[in-house]
């Protein structure tokens, strides 16, 4: 029997359904007590989810472990699988989209090591909601001949508001340099191209006539590139950005057609939500913030059209275009049924009636309701990853601090469970990688949740360099990587020492990539500050960045390097940790796959040797067969022992011991 809980908010009454195939978590569990370290380090992941046009099937991308993915295909109505689609050992589906009610086309991408990015490979395969009529679309292996399409690269853009069995492919061809959209029916396996721009590697903006508008990107130089066509998606011209006045990146059209979305930033500042005219003009700010970027965009169900943002700093929230709409006050109901938790739609039936919408908090990694309107009923149907307990996870505070040289920074401080006022905690600094991605936020975090569940405070800088706060706070951090970023993080540091909060005699730094280069750098420009330092599939020397791993190996990755790091050998062996690791003088951990392609092997190797040279032999964990981070369960689950070991031996805690002011 399903319990069932009612809930009076504004002028709805949401029923929340607990379902037995929903994956819950304990609720009899002491947060005194050690979570597992399997808890954090098996794989059980699911993502992605897509709610077919009809509203009766989800299809969503899972992890099984071993660098193993699946899309998985599931009824609705009783959440029995109806289909399972293997990938090839470290491929998975990077883009779902349900063309009609039974079919669906997958992007593929892959992925080699539990903490890489996955990245796409330009294939599309297709399927029934049973499994059966499944088909590889395009890629480099097979063309669309019968339209005149060789092989190439394929990446679904999209399809029409009303599902007819086709889908919008941009395609990369070989050598070409240009931009191309077809429309492609995924049953027939024919394409008409809709839009030709001589201009490599650009996306496009469809209106609700499915008529090409808008080609935007960068070129390999980073430049930003914007492209509008006429009413029947011909005559494409370049948009001038200086009568717009700053950075204009439109995403949607209004309704009667008559104003775009856009994302907009004046003078390399954050991002805002506007309306506009096709031609970018007679702008309207929806949202704005001088600190922060607009993150997230809500939309409502057909006709599709955004109803709020929410920005990327502090916890999030949503800012309604216009609180008074239908649409709004309905959201929000929905968001006070589920307290505690950020709300986001993933989908809708074409009826409007069904949505799936994801639920998640700092403690929560998340879980997938099923939204009926006409039953006003909440139903969990997935979690994203099962093993957590919310109630055995730290609190993510969001908070600001002043840099030493007077600039604003955001910081994320998790808080073990069970202490509300942190006093002279031993705290572990977490850098984020990177560097120059969207840096640390609010939501569930699996490397400081596991720290904060062994006793310790966790701190997280949102360093310059980071995204989130506009270009002109990314580009501050080019050419830095090895002084400013690593001040930044190492004021963050003070502040909290400052505030009687982490305690100055026990201080570590841990991080993976970019995130154990400044694990590393912290060390050796505040040796005094650090009792322990540990790297997991580290960059360690600049130098090598350019004689080997594969950001080198394409245009737009070495213009990168030449951007953010520079060429000067010199400079950057005074900003690698290598160059540095006689100043390291702390125990250190380093871990790394020996079959790492973005930070090679050879990094690692690099690092143990320079720290040996100066007398300070490291602990050491290589990982054959294994990438950018590990895919293992019993490599991730040793890692995290060592790491904890590691921690213990030198800032000293155990769970539940830690001083605390209640």
């Amino acid at each position: 029997m399903r319990s069932r809980m009612q809930q009076a908010l504004c002028a709805t009454v949401w029923v929340v359904l607990s379902a037995s195939h929903a994956y819950a978590a304990s609720n009899d569990s002491s947060a005194s007590q050690r979570v597992p370290v399997e808890a954090f380090a098996t794989s059980n992941a699911l993502s992605d989810p897509r709610l077919s046009p009809d509203g009766k099937h989800v299809a969503v991308s899972a992890d099984l472990g071993e660098g193993n993915h699946a899309l998985l295909i599931y009824r609705v109505a009783d959440m029995k699988q109806t289909a399972v689609l293997r990938l090839p050992r470290y491929q998975l589906p990077t883009e779902i989209l349900w063309v009609s009610d039974k079919r669906l086309v997958i992007g593929k991408g892959r992925k080699f090591g539990g903490r890489e990015e996955p990245y796409a490979l330009g294939e599309i395969i297709a399927t029934d909601v049973d499994g059966k009529n499944q088909d590889y679309i395009f890629g480099q292996e097979r063309s669309l001949r019968t339209s005149g399409l060789e092989p190439g690269f394929g990446f679904i853009a999209g399809g029409p508001h009303q599902p007819n069995g086709h889908f919008y492919m941009r395609r990369r061809g070989g050598t070409t340099s240009r931009s191309q959209l077809y429309d492609v029916d995924a049953e027939m396996k024919t394409a008409r191209l809709i839009a030709d721009i001589p201009v490599k590697d650009l996306s496009f903006v469809v209106d609700d006539q499915g008529v090409p508008r808008y080609a935007y990107g960068t070129d390999d130089n980073n430049v930003y590139l914007l492209y509008q066509a006429n009413a029947q998606g011909k005559e494409w011209q370049p948009l001038d950005a200086g009568k717009i006045g700053g950075k204009f990146v439109p995403f949607a059209f209004s309704a009667d057609g008559a104003r775009v979305f856009a994302y907009y930033s004046e003078k390399g500042g954050p991002s805002q939500v506007v309306t506009a005219t096709p031609d970018g003009q007679q702008r309207k700010v929806l949202l704005q913030d001088p600190f922060s970027s607009v993150a997230a965009v809500e939309w409502r169900s057909l006709p599709y059209q955004p109803i709020a943002a929410s920005l990327g700093a502090g916890k999030p929230r949503w800012n309604y275009f216009d609180p008074n709409a239908r649409d709004a006050t309905l959201h929000e109901s929905i968001g006070n049924a589920i307290p505690g938790k950020f709300i986001k739609y993933s989908g809708h039936s074409q009826d409007g009636n069904t949505s799936l919408l994801h639920a998640y908090s700092d403690r929560d990694p998340g879980t997938w309701y099923l939204l009926d309107r006409q039953r006003s009923t909440l139903e969990p149907i997935l979690a994203s990853r099962e093993g957590i307990d919310e109630a055995q996870m730290g609190e993510r505070r969001p908070f600001r601090f002043k840099a030493s040289d007077g600039l604003e920074l955001e910081a994320i401080l998790t808080v073990p469970a069970g202490v509300e006022t942190p006093r002279n905690l031993p705290m572990v600094l977490l850098p984020h990688g990177g560097p120059h991605v969207w840096g640390d936020a609010w939501a569930y975090d699996n490397d400081a949740q596991f720290l904060a569940s062994r006793g310790y405070l966790v701190l997280q800088v949102n360093y310059r360099g980071s995204l989130g706060r506009g270009e002109r706070f990314e580009t501050s951090g080019y050419r830095q990587w090895g002084t400013r970023v690593q001040q930044d993080l190492i004021d963050g540091v003070r502040w909290t020492i400052a505030q009687g909060q982490a305690d100055p005699a026990r201080i570590c730094s841990y991080g993976a990539s970019f995130g154990a280069y400044s694990a590393m750098m912290v060390v050796a420009r505040e040796p005094g500050l650090f009792k322990c330092a540990a790297g997991l599939a580290g960059l360690y020397d600049l130098n090598m960045m350019y004689e080997k791993g594969d950001t080198r190996t394409y245009n737009y990755g070495l213009n990168y390097l030449n951007r953010t790091i520079g060429t000067d050998a010199a400079e950057l062996k005074a900003n690698s940790p290598t160059g540095v690791a006689s100043r390291i003088q702390v125990p250190v951990l380093l871990a790394h796959g020996e079959a790492d392609q973005r930070t090679p092997f050879a990094q690692a190797k690099a690092m143990k040797t320079a720290l040996e040279s100066s007398g300070n032999t490291p602990e050491w964990m290589a990982v054959p067969k294994e990438g950018h981070g590990f895919y293992e369960d019993k490599n991730n689950i040793a890692f995290y022992r060592r790491l904890e070991a590691f921690l213990d031996r030198n800032i000293g805690t155990q769970a539940g011991q830690a001083g605390a002011a209640d």
